[in-house]
This record gives C-alpha cells, structure tokens and sequence, in this order.
C-alpha cells in the first residue's frame, strides 16, 4: 500500500521492523508499505491482516497520511512444489541452462545460483550437490 506523508514529513530512505515484519519505502507513488508473504493458493481471496497490523505499528514509527491506493497490492510469485529451484543444463537442448524458481528468494539466492551455474557451465565440479536442483526431477 502506498501512504502519503503528513504535512511536512518525509522519509529519505526504506525503514524496516524486522521484529514486526514491515518495510516503510520512499517511492514514486508514495511511502509504501509492505508487510510478509502470505502463503496461499493462487485464487485464495486475499487477506489483509499482515497489512493492518504492520500500518497500525508503522503510524507509530512514522507520520502516514491517508492511504493511496483503492486497494492493498498482492502479487502471486511462483513457487516449485518441493520449494526448491530448477538449476542446471535443460536435458536435450545442448548448451541451454535453467535457472528459475527460487520464489520469494530470488534476491538472496542469486549470486549464489550465479556461481553454481557458472561453475557447471565450466565443467567445474559445483560447490553443492546439485542433483536436488535438476529440471527432471519432477
């Protein structure tokens, strides 16, 4: 959700409670708000508790004005049944590597799937075993 600021605040960089699990933001379209992840199926209805209480505890932090969005953001991200990424050649396609499905840790995993790959594209032995990671294992 996106906030405005009241009279005369502003916020000049992101602002996170780890222990109450929210981030504050300054951005284009305002002062957003995000709160956890919420597991759910695809077509579940959303539920925005995480939202209200993480907006109760940032106004204490922070002086948010009104709300500016007409409804809170949710947005599905992917997620492999066993919560595991595919890394790895894709079987058949000579010199054609997958590296997707990390779900809510693209971020964190990157730089880590980055150099596995690389290392297996060098011929390298990889620095994790990397049979859990293969395409094929569906």
């Amino acid at each position: 959700m996106h906030y405005s600021a009241e009279e005369g605040a502003k916020l000049n960089h992101w602002v996170m409670d780890a222990e109450k699990g929210f981030l504050l933001e300054p951005m284009r379209a305002g002062i957003r708000l995000t709160s956890g992840a919420e597991l759910a199926d695809l077509d579940s209805p959303p539920q925005y508790k995480q939202l209200a209480a993480a907006e109760k505890v940032a106004r204490k932090l922070f002086p948010l004005g009104k709300r500016r969005d007409g409804q809170p953001w949710k947005g599905a991200r992917p997620c492999l049944p066993d919560m595991k990424p595919v890394i790895g050649p894709a079987p058949g396609k000579e010199g054609l590597w997958l590296a997707f499905g990390h779900g809510h840790q693209g971020f964190t995993l990157g730089p880590a799937t980055g150099e596995l790959l690389a290392q297996m594209m060098d011929g390298e032995t990889p620095a994790v075993d990397m049979a859990p990671f293969r395409v094929d294992r569906f």
